[in-house]
């Protein structure tokens, strides 16, 4: 077997069941090798799109998803896709073509020494350079990619290399792989973290996206109720604790000052369960390092000034609240919180009737809802909707809701869409992107229709990139350079061979999303929205927190 048959067979050992990319003159070899094999390889429009696709993956079943590139601007194509993936915690293999060896002392047409360039963005980037190291390289990259924190690495095969045989013996077989041992905290600490609880007044949890790869959702909740403790998750972490839970108070995280910071401040001790930086910085909600911080994940807590835990909890996220919650007992609800909850559900409710039009965010989130069942899935892009999904979209499970929050990066949803159909085949998928997003990766409608994943598009379209635009607003009183002009998206879909519907009046949304989920091809929905809402919101969010926090917080700050 030559080196790109052992690579294959190494994969398959690692039980890839997709590869997402576009073929090449440089990885030739590879295609030829994964015509005979057990693993789909999906033929992608752009590699962009191939990367994003593989992260999606990785973030919805916990095993590496893996894309793949020819060389020089074919894998500078992946490197949003893949640094998404490792901010965001996604496990990812990127494997590239390079030119042969024998060119790599040379200028040399498309060369670029991808080995370095991917370094900054993966957890570890390798060369192969001897045909006997293949399986080594490809199980360490698994391994790097699929162990907490997960993230992407990278893989480089020269043309070259890809063509030589290698030697029979150990060097042709898969390495074995074994799930790592979890580790457990100890005694003392949970000992500490237990009379820490029992001793404040005020405790509130502040969950993160480690908590749901770490499937402690189950536990989070029975130690919420048992508790009386209240929960904020972040953007990454939505669906942990059920929306409905009496104890959930939802999500924190958009850049204004919000209900849920309210509850937040009043808390003498906050406990971060699963909590990552990369996503909610503590200058956020911490800014006087007044907080008492107790710290539950599967690693070690992060270097930073303004996150300096007073106990570190290390080890299984779940065995940690359930040894936690055997030492400890409170009684008292949190009668402080559910006041503040009672109001932002009136605020939130107080828009599913409204029918005006063009659509406020608000109201098509609700129309949302109604429509998808509570497991299924909605993949976010990033822009001003990502916000109000944030804010206003109700998550139930984890995993039915994908920010990206880590990197945060647009052009994620139409690929990541394709991907999370793959992986839940029964379950509604619904991608929600503003226009600017939209048009990033929309090339991948061609390949959603080729490979038969049925999803839902849904464009909140305001003819301008929305979430700057709200930026320059709030600050200047004024916005520039932001505002463009689309296409006809009705159109754009046809021209793809899938179903385009517009919406021309707020009471056709809910039966379209009804009707685009019967389809057996991909839809896209234009619906106009009216972000005059974003500044509404800035405005009526400033007045809300000054009252709430002079009256629960003290008039010291705002």
């Amino acid at each position: 077997m030559n080196t790109a048959e052992v690579l294959v067979k190494c994969l398959e050992n690692e039980g890839v069941k997709y590869i997402f990319g576009i073929p090449g003159e440089e990885n030739l070899e590879v295609m030829k090798a994964l015509q005979n094999s057990t693993i789909k390889f999906i033929t992608v429009r752009h590699e962009q799109g191939a990367a994003f696709m593989a992260d999606v993956y990785g973030r919805l079943t916990g095993k590496a998803g893996v894309c793949l590139s020819t060389l020089g601007p074919g894998a500078t194509n992946l490197v949003t896709g893949v640094a998404d993936a490792n901010s965001d915690g996604a496990p990812l293999v990127a494997i590239t073509g390079q030119v042969g060896t024998e060119r790599m002392h040379l200028t040399s047409h498309q060369f670029l020494d991808l080995v370095n360039m991917f370094s900054p963005i993966t957890k570890r980037s390798k060369q192969i350079v001897r045909p006997d190291t293949v399986n080594e390289i490809i199980r360490i990259a698994f391994k790097y990619a699929e162990n907490e924190k997960p993230g992407a690495t990278h893989v480089d095969l020269p043309c070259n290399i890809a063509r030589m045989e290698v030697p029979d013996g150990p060097a042709t077989k898969p390495l074995k792989h074994h799930k790592p041992n979890m580790e457990m905290a100890c005694i003392e600490n949970l000992e500490e973290a237990a009379g820490a609880i029992f001793q404040a007044k005020k405790p509130v949890m502040l969950v993160g996206h480690s908590a749901v790869r770490n499937k402690a959702s189950r536990e989070i909740t029975a130690f919420a109720r048992k508790m009386k403790i209240p929960v904020i998750n972040t953007m990454m972490a939505k669906g942990v604790i059920p929306f409905d839970d009496p104890y959930s108070m939802w999500t924190i995280g958009i850049p204004q000052k919000d209900y849920v910071d309210v509850i937040l401040e009043q808390a003498d001790l906050v406990i971060a369960v699963g909590y990552d930086i990369v996503e909610y910085a503590p200058a956020k909600w911490n800014a006087d390092g007044k907080h008492a911080i107790l710290h539950i994940d599967a690693r070690p807590c992060h270097i930073n000034k303004l996150y300096q835990p007073d106990i570190e909890v290390v080890g299984d996220i779940s065995y940690s609240l359930k040894q936690i919650s055997l030492r400890c007992k409170r009684t008292e609800e949190p009668e402080w919180a559910f006041e503040i909850k009672k109001l932002m559900a009136e605020e939130y409710e107080s828009y599913q009737n409204d029918q005006s039009f063009p659509m406020k965010p608000q109201k098509i989130l609700s129309d949302v809802r109604r429509v998808l069942d509570r497991d299924d899935i909605v993949i976010s892009d990033v822009g001003a909707h990502k916000m109000w999904i944030a804010r206003e979209y109700r998550c139930y499970e984890p995993n039915t809701c994908i920010i990206s929050n880590g990197f945060a990066t647009m052009g994620i949803s139409v690929p990541g869409a394709l991907s999370a159909k793959l992986v839940n085949p029964d379950k509604k998928v619904l991608a929600i992107t503003g226009d600017g997003g939209f048009m990033m990766n929309c090339q991948e409608y061609e390949t959603a229709l080729r490979v038969g994943t049925p999803f839902v598009t849904l464009i909140f379209n305001d003819e301008s990139y929305g979430l700057i635009k709200w930026k320059q607003e709030d600050r200047y009183g004024s916005s520039c350079f932001v505002d463009f002009t689309n296409p006809d998206f009705v159109k754009f879909a046809e021209s793809m061979h899938a179903i385009g519907y517009r919406i021309e009046k707020a009471e056709d949304l809910l039966p379209t999303l009804e009707k685009a989920f019967e389809q057996t091809v991909p839809v896209i929905i234009d619906c106009p929205v009216d972000y005059g809402e974003n500044t509404k919101l800035t405005e009526n969010l400033a007045e809300i927190y000054a009252k709430l926090h002079e009256k629960y917080c003290g008039k010291d700050e705002k």
